[in-house]
């Protein structure tokens, strides 16, 4: 990093780069996003030149077809998921210990590995639903595992999570509730999703904005009263399934 960031034409193309370790641990990470290289700074930057010559060279003598296919972009990604605007991000697995799943907003300039999940959310029904008991409670039983930690799929768990349609009152009531979350978590800056989400250790604060989070939520769901555990939430989650599908 040191050496790119002292190149006053590579700098310029210096972005953060977030996978779940680096998004669940706050951990620093870089990488050249050369989308709009100007092929003059190529010529004018030893650092850059070099990079992208040494990305060229690893893809060519690869045995892959694929890989060898995109050595002719040796500038860029061989995947490119940049959404262009602030994103909600989840990492791709995370400790079965904890209560809840732990996403975060990014903006636009953090480019996302294939190691976390990524969608626009405007509006922030996403991060809500997703920051949810009855989320977790859905992942934890019928999502992978990776050894005994959880992992997330958007195709096997966000796409059938069974969520009925939500009236716009409701709707706005879970967004705000998503945002209480957000702000409880601003009471500590310093601390990682990781430190925030400690099961022996999450300040009551986030717990108590988790607490009315759940509350609308599980409204969402059908619940007519207020549940007490994850079991009872899993049954709602099932009879919805079982109606959605018939």
């Amino acid at each position: 990093y040191d050496a790119v960031a002292a190149d006053a034409l590579a700098s310029k193309y210096l972005r953060p780069y977030i996978g779940a370790k680096e998004l669940l641990h706050s951990l620093p990470r870089w990488c050249l996003w050369l989308e709009d290289l100007n092929p003059a700074d190529l010529s004018r930057s030893k650092v850059l030149r070099e990079r992208v010559e040494n990305v060229r060279l690893m893809r060519s003598g690869s045995k892959k077809q694929a890989t060898v296919s995109i050595a002719a972009t040796p500038h860029l990604f061989g995947e490119r998921r940049a959404l262009n605007v602030p994103y909600v991000c989840l990492p791709s697995v995370v400790s079965e210990n904890r209560q809840y799943f732990a996403a975060d907003y990014l903006p636009a300039t953090v480019i996302a590995s294939n190691l976390v999940f990524t969608a626009e959310d405007p509006d922030g029904l996403i991060f809500a639903v997703a920051s949810s008991s009855m989320f977790i409670t859905w992942q934890k039983a019928i999502g992978g595992r990776l050894e005994s930690r959880l992992r997330f799929s958007n195709t096997l768990v966000w796409n059938n999570l069974p969520l009925p349609s939500v009236p716009d009152d409701l709707r706005q009531l879970i967004i705000a509730a998503g945002q209480g979350v957000l702000e409880a978590r601003a009471n500590h800056p310093e601390r990682s999703l990781a430190d925030h989400y400690n099961p022996l250790a999450m300040a009551p604060e986030l717990l108590k904005a988790h607490a009315a989070l759940d509350r609308v939520v599980d409204r969402a769901f059908g619940a007519k009263v207020p549940l007490r555990s994850n079991e009872e939430r899993l049954q709602i989650l099932f009879e919805r399934y079982a109606e959605l599908t018939a």
